[in-house]
């Protein structure tokens, strides 16, 4: 069983990730455009084949979420559109959100 403390650890590690990760994203969409990888996706095969993993490793995330999500009582459609978009994105802004959810519903310490 996952304790509140991995929680919040995964979610502090899940948060810097996020951040940037995010940060890097938003300056190639700057440089390249929101479809820029389509254009190497068609050029190169290695960049079909990055493609083609990110969506197979995001549609498994997608399922993974979900049945965390159920198992938590939380909601995971938020973040499905938010993978649909922005891939990796959407499922590191759940683990954050999940950390946070336990850490603030963590029991207080008896006195």
């Amino acid at each position: 069983m996952t304790t509140n403390s991995s929680l919040a650890r995964s979610a502090l590690i899940a948060g810097v990730l996020l951040a940037l990760f995010t940060a890097y994203s938003l300056w190639v969409v700057a440089g390249h455009g929101y479809f820029g990888f389509l254009a190497l996706a068609r050029r190169e095969p290695w960049g079909m084949q990055l493609l083609l993993d990110l969506v197979i490793a995001c549609s498994f995330g997608v399922g993974w979420m979900h049945a965390d999500a159920r198992r938590r009582g939380m909601t995971s459609w938020p973040f499905v559109p938010v993978v649909l978009a922005f891939g990796s994105i959407g499922l590191l802004s759940y683990v954050v959100v999940r950390g946070l959810r336990a850490t603030t519903s963590e029991p207080a310490p008896a006195a």
